[in-house]
C-alpha cells in the first residue's frame, strides 16, 4: 500500500481532530438540552398539577355535611368565586355515599363528565390523590387531579376533580423544545469552527515543520545543482587528462569542500529555524570571501571580474558565502543576452557586495517576487534569491534588485558595518 504523503496525512489528522472536538461537545450540548427540556416539562407539569392543587383543598374545604342526614352540601362551593375560575372542577360520587354531582360554572375545558367519573371512583376507592394527563374526550389531553374526601364516619365517598388545559402549556413546551434544538444546532456549528481552528492551530507547528524540511530539501538540492556539476566536469577532465591531474585536483578539493559548506550552511538554517542555534557570527574581510567564492565558481566561457576594496564585517562566513554563491550563479545562468555569454562584475566595498550583469535587466513589476520561494522569471526553481535575502535579513542587511541605466540587472547585497 503506498504510503500517504506527509501533508495528506496531516490534512486527515486535521480532520479528525475537529469531529473529534465536535462530537464530544456535541454529545455534552444534547445531554444538557435533554436535561433542559426534561426540566422544562417538569415545571410545567408542576404549575399545572398546583393550580389544579389549589383548587381541590379549597373546594375539600369549602363542602359540608347536614347533620341532620348526612348530606354533602355544596352551596359554600357555589357562592365562592373560585367556581367561576379557571381550573373547572367538579365534585363527583365515588364510593359508599351517594349525592348528587355538582360542576364548577365556567366551563374552561370540554370534559367527557365519564372519564371524570372514572378518576373520582379511582381515588375514592384508592383513597390517595390521582393526577397525570388524561384524554378528556374528543382527542383533548388535559392535567387532572382527583383529591378524594371522607364522610363524617370516615368513609370516602368522592372526589373533588380538577381539569386544567394542558394545550397552551404544551405548546409552550414544544415550542421550548424547538428553540433548544435549534441552540443546539447553532451551538454545535459553532463548536465546529471553533475545533476546526483549535485542530489548525495544533497542527501548525507540524506543518511548520514539515514546510521547513522541505524547504531544505529543496534548496539543499537547488544549491548543490552547480557544484555537484562542476565536481563532475572536474572529475571527467581529470579522467581523460592525467597530465591536468596535479592542476585539477585542488579544484576538485575546493568544491568539496563548498559543498560541505552548502549542506552545512542548510543544517545551520534549519536549527536556526527551529530556534536550537545562533548564527557563527565572526569578523569576516568580506572582499576576500568574495573574491574565493567567485574563483571557486565555474565560469564556463563566461567574463567575471572583481573590483574590492577591503571591507570588514560581522557575519556568519558560511550562510554569506551562500548567498554570495547564489547571486553569482543566477548572474551566469541569467545575466546573459541571448547566444551570448554572460559578463558579469562584482564589487565589494563597505560591506556591499553589488553583482551587475549585461542580461535583459529584471520587470520591476516582478522585482520583488522574484526574491520569494519558487518565483523566477525564466523557469529555474526560484530559491536562490530567496535564499540571499534570507541570510541578508538573518544578519540585518537587506537585498535590492534594480536595472542598470545601460541595461541589465543589478543585485545589491548589504551587510551592516
Amino acid at each position: 500500500m503506498k504510503p500517504r504523503p506527509a501533508a495528506e496525512r496531516l490534512r486527515r489528522l486535521r480532520l479528525v481532530l475537529t469531529g473529534m472536538f465536535t462530537a464530544m461537545n456535541a454529545a455534552g450540548l444534547v445531554f444538557f438540552a435533554w436535561l433542559a427540556i426534561q426540566a422544562d416539562g417538569k415545571q410545567t407539569e408542576q404549575q399545572l398539577d398546583g393550580d389544579n392543587s389549589r383548587v381541590t383543598s379549597t373546594v375539600v374545604r369549602l363542602i359540608e355535611f347536614d347533620p341532620a342526614n348526612g348530606a354533602l352540601v355544596t352551596a359554600f362551593v357555589g357562592r365562592d368565586e373560585i367556581n367561576d375560575q379557571c381550573p373547572q372542577f367538579a365534585v363527583l360520587q365515588g364510593g359508599s355515599g351517594s349525592f348528587p354531582s355538582y360542576y364548577s360554572s365556567r366551563d374552561c375545558v370540554r370534559a367527557d363528565p365519564a372519564v371524570l367519573g372514572g378518576l373520582a371512583y379511582d381515588a375514592a376507592q384508592k383513597g390517595r390523590v390521582q393526577y397525570g394527563d388524561v384524554d378528556v374526550g374528543g382527542g383533548v389531553v388535559a392535567r387532572v387531579r382527583a383529591e378524594p374526601f371522607r364522610n363524617p364516619s370516615g368513609q370516602y365517598i368522592g372526589a373533588i376533580v380538577a381539569v386544567s388545559d394542558a394545550g397552551p402549556a404544551q405548546v409552550a413546551h414544544a415550542r421550548y423544545v424547538l428553540l433548544v434544538m435549534g441552540g443546539c444546532v447553532v451551538l454545535v456549528g459553532a463548536v465546529a469552527l471553533a475545533g476546526h481552528r483549535l485542530s489548525t492551530r495544533a497542527i501548525r507547528p507540524a506543518a511548520d515543520a514539515l514546510e521547513q524540511q522541505q524547504n531544505l530539501l529543496d534548496e539543499t538540492a537547488h544549491d548543490l545543482r552547480n557544484p555537484v556539476a562542476a565536481l563532475r566536469a572536474l572529475a571527467e577532465t581529470a579522467l581523460g587528462n592525467p597530465d591536468q591531474q596535479a592542476e585539477l585536483l585542488p579544484r576538485t578539493v575546493g568544491l568539496a569542500a563548498r559543498m560541505g559548506t552548502i549542506i552545512e550552511s542548510q543544517l545551520v538554517r534549519a536549527r536556526l529555524a527551529a530556534g536550537m542555534d545562533d548564527l557563527a557570527i565572526q569578523s569576516v574581510w568580506l572582499d576576500q570571501l568574495v573574491t574565493a567564492v567567485v574563483a571557486d565558481t565555474p565560469a564556463d566561457g563566461a567574463s567575471v571580474t572583481v573590483t574590492a576594496a577591503p571591507s570588514r564585517v560581522r557575519v556568519d562566513p558560511s550562510l554569506v558565502q551562500r548567498a554570495v554563491g547564489n547571486l553569482l550563479d543566477n548572474a551566469l545562468h541569467h545575466g546573459r543576452q541571448p547566444s551570448q555569454q554572460a559578463i558579469v562584475h562584482i564589487t565589494v566595498a563597505g560591506g556591499r557586495v553589488t553583482v551587475a550583469d549585461h542580461g535583459p535587466g529584471v520587470d520591476p513589476a516582478i522585482a520583488e517576487g522574484l526574491m520569494d520561494r519558487f518565483r523566477t522569471g525564466s523557469g529555474s526553481t526560484g530559491l536562490g534569491l530567496s535564499i540571499v535575502r534570507w541570510v541578508a535579513q538573518v544578519h540585518g542587511g537587506t537585498l535590492d534588485i534594480y536595472n542598470a541605466d545601460e541595461g541589465g540587472a543589478i543585485f545589491e547585497l548589504v551587510f551592516p558595518s
